[in-house]
């Protein structure tokens, strides 16, 4: 019976997972390289920022220590999990330098236990890492043989980052690479006892599952690009609204609405990174994989195409403002974020840019901050803006009125991104409100349509020649 487990790495996810272990009932360890993280473990108390982590950790302090030894970790439990940065490589791999040092340390305890201990690698890493890379350290380093004296699984989490303890002990399924038989079932047994949603597992070889974690990740983000390209569609049809088509495709089956809102362009610290190691293993493996490759370069090309749109509608020199500079909301990561993007082009074509997020606080802003100014409320950004992005949809946002776009200025502009301010903007007196996804001009639209399959002239619906 499985009741005391190891967390080697206390990041986000790690710190995440031995809090929702703990909570389970679980006796857990925790592994960082990093004293202050320890020291905040032990004394209940957080070592990063995320979504109710610092209560969960808080109400269960009594089952969770920290240590900066992995030999007291592994020595003291059945079960680790291997939660260590696996950084993009300048190919677009995954580095293993941080998973090679961890599992040397967890190898060597390992040849010092007396029984089974299993080893759980649950970074993201590429096709083949976890067997022909990470395993021969750790049956180097313990001199004894996976299968017959140790275990080994790789088993990545489907989390976002925000929502990660729910998303762990809630997922729609848990994802089990196994060496033998024997590792698996130890594991699914472990996540049978933590999911509080009975959650199925689905087993098959290390090589499967690696390749299953970037495979949905890659096809998530296909997803958000197919959606993108309907609403820049729906922009060009009279009455074209994007939510009305991708409200109607979410109902097939075969298709579902998750992940379908036509907006801006994916980001974070997981989405654009798997699409781009996709990408590369296929290419390693002789493999084309055009498709991964178009919607990476369809997304990288979304500011620069934000950036052409506005120009020509904010006079030279004027302010903009930008709403929202983490990736999602309730997020303080703005890696691969859209609205820095975004921001950052528009300062660079001369734009005097300003900006809020919610999170702003927690983030680490000293490359944004170069060229946008990051304002500490919406009402101040709000108050300078002649037009003004909205990049996120923020319940912060969503609250907005009318009133709070009225400034010195005799119209602002508003680009919404998400659509979120449509019914308070649309039509209103000093607001020049652009929905994208939404259509802009019925009668030159339906002009477009009526020129492409009646070859008539373009101006012909308002003229009134037939």
């Amino acid at each position: 019976m499985i009741e005391r487990i190891s967390v080697i790495g206390l990041g986000k996810l790690g710190a995440s997972m031995a809090a929702a272990f703990a909570q389970r009932g679980f006796d857990v360890i925790g592994v960082d390289v990093n004293q202050q993280s320890v020291d905040a473990v032990n004394q209940g108390k957080t070592p990063v920022q995320e979504t109710d982590l610092d209560n969960v950790i808080a109400a269960n302090k009594r089952r969770i220590t920290a240590t900066l030894s992995h030999k007291d970790a592994v020595l003291n439990t059945d079960i680790s999990f291997v939660i260590v940065p696996t950084p993009s490589d300048d190919r677009g791999a995954f580095s293993l330098q941080y998973a090679e040092w961890a599992f040397k340390k967890i190898g060597k305890a390992i040849g010092e236990k007396k029984g089974y201990h299993n080893v759980v690698l649950t970074s993201t890493v590429l096709p083949g890492s976890t067997r022909q890379a990470l395993l021969p350290i750790l049956e180097m380093e313990s001199g004894k043989r996976a299968g017959k004296d140790f275990g080994l699984c790789y088993s990545p989490e489907f989390i976002a980052l925000g929502s990660i303890i729910n998303d762990f002990l809630n997922p729609d399924f848990t994802l089990i690479g196994e060496f033998d038989e024997r590792s698996g079932k130890h594991l699914e047994d472990v996540y049978s006892a933590v999911m509080t949603n009975g959650a199925p597992s689905a087993r098959m070889s290390l090589e499967n599952a690696e390749l299953t974690k970037i495979s949905i990740n890659t096809f998530v983000t296909t997803k958000i690009t197919f959606a993108n390209m309907l609403a820049d569609i729906c922009e060009k049809l009279p009455g074209g609204n994007v939510d009305v088509v991708t409200k109607a495709l979410g109902m097939d089956g075969r298709i579902g609405r998750e992940y379908l809102t036509g907006s801006i362009g994916y980001g974070g610290p997981c989405f654009p990174r798997d699409n781009v190691a996709l990408s590369f293993i296929a290419r390693e493996l002789g493999v084309q994989a055009s498709l991964a490759e178009t919607t990476d370069t369809a997304n990288r090309s979304i500011a620069a195409k934000v950036a052409e749109r506005l120009l020509p509608m904010v006079r030279k020199g004027g302010t903009v403002a930008v709403l929202g500079l983490s990736y999602k909301p309730f997020s303080h990561v703005t890696e691969e974020s859209q609205g820095v993007y975004i921001a950052q082009l528009l300062s660079k074509h001369g734009l005097r840019v300003v900006a809020y997020d919610p999170m702003s606080k927690e983030m680490a802003l000293e490359d944004i901050r170069r060229n946008i100014v990051v304002l500490d409320s919406i009402e101040e950004c709000l108050s300078q803006a002649e037009a003004v992005l909205i990049t996120t949809p923020d319940p912060a946002f969503k609250d907005l009125t009318a009133a709070d776009f009225k400034n010195d200025w005799a119209q602002v502009l508003v680009v919404d991104f998400w659509r979120i301010l449509r019914e308070k903007l649309d039509n209103v007196s000093g607001v020049k409100y652009l929905g994208i996804g939404l259509s802009q001009d019925d009668a030159a639209n339906s002009a477009r349509l009526k020129q492409l399959w009646w070859g008539q002239p373009a101006d012909s619906l308002h003229t009134g020649k037939q």
